[in-house]
């Protein structure tokens, strides 16, 4: 869930076990993609293909550096590449990461869930009053029904709740 310590948890893992880290959100669908065919489909807002080809490709095939290009939600575009050594631990971290055309690839999911009220009060801290509303109203719901529609939760071998977590 958006707001429950994902790129914590894959940070602290990252830092104690030297393992390389590729974030979801380095996926979001550009602009020419967002096609309304495209967000009706739960996780469609994510270039999962790309995700495929640049990252878990390249994995797959024992690549020592992979090479991807990021969104950047800013500017709304890629970024030039940018190279991660492969680690012998490699974390996929990031809500839509446990669609079914990519879990496949990974030894085992984590859920990470929060109750409504504190995601709200971590949203809220991390992103501001205005953010929150466009999260309450468009990001959580679509990222409740993706949960939803590919039993995600029941995908991931472990589920913990970081509600009391700081």
């Amino acid at each position: 869930m958006c707001a429950s310590g994902k790129s914590t948890l894959a940070g602290d893992l990252a830092s104690a076990c030297g393992a390389s880290v590729f974030h979801m959100d380095d996926f979001f669908l550009r602009p020419q993609q967002r096609t309304p065919e495209r967000l009706a489909e739960p996780g469609g807002n994510v270039d999962r293909e790309r995700f495929l080809e640049e990252v878990l490709l390249a994995l797959s095939q024992g690549e020592d550096v992979i090479c991807y290009r990021r969104y950047d939600c800013h500017t709304r575009t890629l970024t030039p590449p940018i190279r991660v050594k492969r680690a012998p631990l490699v974390i996929v971290e990031g809500a839509y990461a446990m669609h079914p055309d990519l879990r496949g690839a990974y030894a085992f999911g984590v859920f990470l869930q929060l109750d409504p009220l504190a995601q709200r009060e971590r949203i809220r801290a991390r992103n501001g009053e205005a953010m929150l509303a466009r999260f309450v109203n468009e990001w959580i719901p679509m990222e409740n029904r993706y949960f939803a529609s590919f039993q995600v939760r029941n995908a991931c071998r472990f589920c913990i709740d970081t509600t009391g977590a700081r």
